[in-house]
């Protein structure tokens, strides 16, 4: 292959080789993580990125329920969802959803938000593996592990 070329090569979706990643999201900020988990999800990482082709890799992500927001915002964020009945809008927030039963629902829903919305970006969202805890199904896929707090000190809530 040329080193300069004027065309630009979209993949294929047969060409594409997907890796596992695994992050520890304990003490992590909720916004930042989730902007680098899309950005895998998406394959944006990746010198082959076809923005039309699911080119992404999976991510595992464990420790979800110990996910930090800065500032006052496990309080004063609020999240709606309406459930299709009139005046039927309900709100929580995000320390009542991490204290709750399924507390891998905030990264995840901040996740969803970050990936285009049709197929693709449900195809994409597949291919994400969240866990409360530190045990997780996937060794057999040999996940390499990505340190999201060294890649910048505002990436991790120091207590």
């Amino acid at each position: 292959m040329k080193a300069l070329s004027t065309q630009t090569r979209s993949i294929k979706p047969a060409e594409v080789e997907k890796e596992w990643h695994i992050i520890d999201a304990d003490s992590l900020v909720v916004g930042r993580l989730a902007s680098i988990i899309a950005n895998i999800l998406r394959g944006k990482h990746k010198p082959s990125y076809t923005p039309h082709v699911d080119c992404g890799d999976h991510v595992i992500v464990i420790n979800v329920d110990k996910v930090k927001f800065t500032g006052n915002k496990t309080t004063d964020k609020v999240y709606y969802k309406h459930t299709g009945h009139p005046g039927g809008i309900k709100e929580t927030t995000p320390q009542k959803v991490l204290e709750g039963r399924f507390p891998e629902r905030v990264l995840e829903k901040a996740v969803e938000r970050m990936i285009p919305r049709g197929p693709l970006g449900r195809q994409q969202m597949k291919a994400l593996h969240l866990y409360a805890g530190t045990e997780h199904p996937h060794d057999g896929q040999k996940p390499k592990t990505l340190d999201v707090a060294s890649m910048n000190r505002k990436n991790k809530v120091s207590a």
